[in-house]
Formats: C-alpha cells, structure tokens, sequence
C-alpha cells in the first residue's frame, strides 16, 4: 500500500483515554484529498515489532493540508493504541498510508441516517462535513455513556441535524424510533460495538428495510490469544504466531508478500484458503460467510487465530 513519511503537528487529549493527532508533509505539501468515511493505516515500530492500525479520518476532506485522527487508548489491547498515547509526540515522523474508503456514503441516497457509539463517531466527523458541504438531508444519532467520554462532541458542529445521547443522563438511543418514519431511498450508516451494529440490523430487519441500505463499520485490532504455529503450503516453512502478533503480522516478519487494506477484517484482501485444518480456527473478521467460517476452509491473517495441532495455508 502507498505510504508517505508524515510528521506529527499536533498531539491533543479530547478526553481522558482519547486523543487527536494532526499529521502534516515534513516539507509542507499538500496532502491527497478523501472522502468521509476513509481510513489511512499508521505504522509504528514498537521495538522488533512493527505494528500497523487502521484509523478513521476526522479531518475536513477537502483540506490536504493535514490528516486528523483520533485514538482511543485500550489498556487491554496489543499496543499499538498505547504506543500512540505514550510516545508519539508532535515533531515526531511516522508512516502513513494514503485513504481509503470503505465505508463510504452512498450518494444515491435520498437521506443518510446516521448511528454512532462512542469512538464509532470518528468515520462520521468527516462524513458529516461532506453532507453539509453538499447539502444532502442528514441525521446524526451519537451514543455515549457520558459526557466526559464523548470525544465526538469537540470534533462535531452545532447543527441541528446532530442528536446526542447520553445514557448517564437518560437518553438512550431508541432504534426503532429513529428508523421508523424516514423517507424511500434512506440509507443508514452504523458505526461502533458489535452489539450495536447487531441491533440496528435487526431493528431494520423487523421494519422492513433492505439489507443493501444498512451499512456498517467495525474496526477492530487483532485479538490476543495463544502462541500458534502455522505451515505455509507453497514453501513448507513453518512460522510461530506471537500471543501479541497478527497471523498478518507474523507473515509480514518472515518476509511474506500478502496483500492487505483494513487490517482489521472488513475488506476482504487478505482472505486466505486453509488447506488443512487439526484444530479451531478463532474467526473475528467481518468479511467470511458462515459457511467458510463453519468449513474453517478460510481464515483472514489479519485478525483471527488458531488453537490446535496443525493449520496449513495456501501461501
């Protein structure tokens, strides 16, 4: 994937466990301009290890004087959210991918719904900029726990379009109520947990609405788990699977070319063929079939696992 050598401007806390980093060319260029909803991957060399994670854009798309993004520290997770809070520091260079979009607004829609939980608002802070500019009918619902929790609330703009709501203060998201009523041609954008995604699919299913206007975002690091070994078919190698490394990560180590956008399960570029399978494979992607997960005849590197004897892959 295109990458460019990116310098850290600036560095700010929105709350207490996410913060805003501005990236901008060492020489001052101007940037490749996105559209909202697009992510760029940020490499950072932890040690022996180089850790690559994808992250929404919140920056205006028609701006190329920067990229803007916004982390979320997880304590629990493999490091790389906390390598960004602990050590990167404006001044700083780090690689960047060029953006990516897939989880772009459909422009054929009549009206966008759209449904944010937590740190899922940052694909929509752009999202919500481009909809004004063009001056597309738009509704933003953004869940929180609380108002100190709410990063989105200093990344969005005071338009009457956006409805928060806060849970400590009463105001759950009724899904039903939201999609309920809209116009023919709506089509709804979710990002967020799991669960909410879940729920919106099914509120969606039960009033009738076609599975092809319900879109959805999960961007996930790859799992923790269990040291694995895994036999590459073409070469006969065998490569060992830390419990903090990616199957991806651990094949980009050995010097295996694999091809790859998201990192996090969603596009489908690296999906692989399991040859032969001794064992469970832990599918976390979004992107397999139930019957490819069921068959464990494919497995995407990129965040699923293995426990068992043996796993050959097709590469």
């Amino acid at each position: 994937m295109t990458s460019l050598m990116l310098r850290v401007a600036a560095a700010e806390s929105l709350t207490p466990l996410v913060k805003r980093f501005r990236f901008e060319h060492p020489q001052g260029a101007a940037l490749p301009l996105f559209s909202g909803g697009a992510h760029v991957v940020v490499e950072m060399p932890d040690g022996e290890v180089l850790r690559r994670n994808a992250y929404s854009l919140i920056s205006d798309p028609q701006d190329g004087s920067g990229y803007e993004i916004a982390v979320r520290r997880e304590d629990g997770g493999r490091g790389g959210s906390r390598f960004m809070h602990g050590r990167v520091q404006p001044g700083d260079q780090l690689r960047i991918s060029l953006p990516l979009n897939l989880f772009a607004l459909d422009l054929r829609a009549r009206k966008h719904v759209l449904i944010a939980g937590g740190i899922g608002i940052t694909p929509f802070v752009a999202q919500v900029r481009q909809l004004l500019r063009m001056q597309l009918p738009f509704e933003l619902h953004y869940a929180a726990r609380s108002r100190a929790e709410a990063a989105g609330l200093k990344l969005l703009p005071d338009v009457p379009q956006i409805h928060v709501h806060i849970s400590d203060e009463g105001d759950h998201l009724d899904l039903g109520g939201i999609l309920s009523g809209q116009p023919l041609g709506t089509h709804v954008y979710t990002c967020g947990p799991e669960g909410l995604i879940t729920a919106v699919a099914e509120a969606g299913a039960r009033l009738g609405w076609p599975k092809t206007v319900l879109h959805s975002e999960v961007f996930q690091a790859p799992p923790p788990g269990r040291p694995f070994a895994v036999v590459l078919a073409r070469s006969g190698r065998t490569i060992e699977v830390g419990a903090h490394q990616s199957l991806l990560e651990a094949l980009e180590a050995a010097g295996v070319e694999i091809d790859w956008s998201c990192r996090g399960g969603a596009c489908g570029r690296c999906e692989t063929q399991v040859l032969s399978c001794h064992g469970r494979i832990e599918h976390h992607d979004h992107w397999l079939s139930e019957d490819d997960r069921s068959s464990q005849s494919r497995i995407m590197p990129c965040v699923s696992r293995f426990r068992g004897e043996t796993l050959i892959i097709d590469r």
